[in-house]
Order: structure tokens, then C-alpha cells, then sequence
């Protein structure tokens, strides 16, 4: 199966987790990206001290700050990445900064669910809106017809946790405002694919897997899944996306989830 090639990428939440995991496999390609972009909300504190070390070793590797939770701070982001593109379109907008509250229905205030939805839910959107200039003149630039993700396309990191149909783990991890905010993320993927489409960009919800993260390890279990696995299987699934695919709800596996 063919790898992705893409001119551009930008991660956000890339300076740990997942979001570092993406930019070092993108940084190891045998075709890597002419640019990736790194977006974190503090490019020069301590919890950014990995992706900083990468930027040493790598030219084409551009750390942004973004808070994605703040429209001025995105809106400056894309104006900083188009500077670096110099007229060239954004191929593939990863959407994977999130955060969690664990706690249960009856300890959720207004002030954490509004937080929750605010970075994994509107976050994303925002973020879809401000980069949509730069991945429609991706897609125009891109030859050939149909979607896929070498082309353009906006990628959303969502969660199994979002599926009403499944809804596991509910015994172990209540978790109602991520639960609900990547519920909402992937009505936000659906809408994105319609109303992107004509515009030749692919959306898709991609669920990592239960993974060894900060995140994934909040409550108090070792996951199975290590991050280059996930990372890994999630860009074998990109990589063969097609027009039929967008809109999808899958797994790092390939699998469709259920909504």
C-alpha cells in the first residue's frame, strides 16, 4: 500500500502524545513533508521540550503556538503557515489537540462541559474554517479527480467514547463531557465531508485506539496500544482513504465504528 505523500501537514496538540507521535513518523518517511507544522500552546515551555528537539534536527519542521480554543490565536496561526507555504495549499489538517475530564454525570458543572466542547469540539471546527483557504488550493493544485488525503483533507482525532451505539467502558470511565464533545466531533466530521466535498477536500473521524498517553492512562490502566502503533496503523488507514471514505467514522485499524 502506497504512504501518504503530502507537500504540508499540520498537527496541533503535537508536543506530546499522539500529536508528537504523527509529527516523528511523518519526520521518518522516506518522502517526508517539504513542511510540517507543529502547533502547540507553549512552543517554549517545558512540556515542549521534545518537539523543540526536533525542530534542531529538522528544517522542514515548524513549530507554531495555537490555542485552539481561541479564534485570534488560530486565525494568526494561519496567516504564519501561509507566510511558509509562499502560495502553496495545506494537503492535510490534523485536528488532534483534546483534553478530558474524568468525572462523572453527577460531578459535571456548566464550566467543565463549556471547557471540554470549547477545545475537542469547537476547537476543530475553528480550525477547519481558518485552514479551509490553504486545503481548497491544496485540492486545486493537486492532479487527478476524487478525495483522498494526499490531496486534502482534514483529519479529526476522535474516540470510540464518542459512539452512542457502543459506549464502552461506561463502567470503568464515565467521562460525560468527552464523551459528549467527540460525539459532537463526529457530527462535525460528517457535516465538514458535505459541505467540503465540492471543494475536493476528504474529512474523516479517525479513533487512535486506547493508547499509552496521558490521556489514555488517566485512569489508572496500562492501554494496550503504544503510540507508534497507533500512529502507524492511523497513517496506513490515511493513506488509503478515498471519495468513498469521507465522512467515515473509523478506527486506527481501518474498522468502522458504529455511531
Amino acid at each position: 500500500m502506497a504512504e501518504l505523500s503530502v507537500h504540508s501537514v499540520l498537527v496541533t496538540g503535537a508536543n506530546r502524545g499522539l500529536g508528537l507521535g504523527f509529527v516523528q513518523h511523518f519526520l521518518r518517511m522516506p518522502k517526508p513533508p517539504q513542511w510540517i507544522f507543529a502547533t502547540c500552546r507553549d512552543p517554549k515551555g517545558q512540556r515542549a521540550r521534545d518537539i523543540q528537539n526536533l525542530v534542531r534536527k529538522h528544517p522542514n519542521l515548524i513549530i507554531i503556538t495555537l490555542e485552539t480554543a481561541d479564534p485570534a490565536s488560530i486565525k494568526a496561526a494561519a496567516a504564519k503557515v501561509e507566510e511558509h507555504l509562499g502560495g502553496s495549499g495545506l494537503n492535510l489538517l490534523i485536528n488532534n489537540a483534546g483534553m478530558a475530564k474524568p468525572k462523572t454525570l453527577e460531578e459535571e458543572t456548566l464550566e467543565d462541559l463549556t471547557e471540554t466542547y470549547t477545545t475537542n469540539t469547537v476547537g476543530p471546527l475553528l480550525m477547519g474554517q481558518a485552514f479551509l483557504p490553504l486545503l481548497k488550493k491544496a485540492a486545486q493544485g493537486s492532479p487527478g479527480s476524487g478525495l483522498s488525503c494526499s490531496k486534502a483533507a482534514i483529519v479529526n482525532i476522535s474516540s470510540i467514547a464518542g459512539s452512542i451505539t457502543s459506549f464502552i467502558g461506561w463502567e470503568s470511565v464515565q467521562c460525560v463531557s468527552y464523551r459528549c464533545s467527540k460525539a459532537a466531533l463526529n457530527m462535525l466530521s460528517k457535516c465538514q465531508s458535505l459541505a467540503y466535498k465540492e471543494h475536493g477536500i476528504l474529512c474523516v473521524a479517525l479513533h487512535p485506539g486506547w493508547v499509552q498517553t496521558d490521556m489514555g492512562s488517566s485512569a489508572g490502566q496500562v492501554p494496550p496500544l503504544t503510540v507508534d502503533d497507533s500512529v502507524q496503523g492511523m497513517l496506513k488507514v490515511l493513506s488509503s482513504l478515498s471519495e468513498k471514505n469521507t465522512g467515515a467514522y473509523l478506527d486506527w485499524e481501518g474498522n468502522v465504528i458504529l455511531w
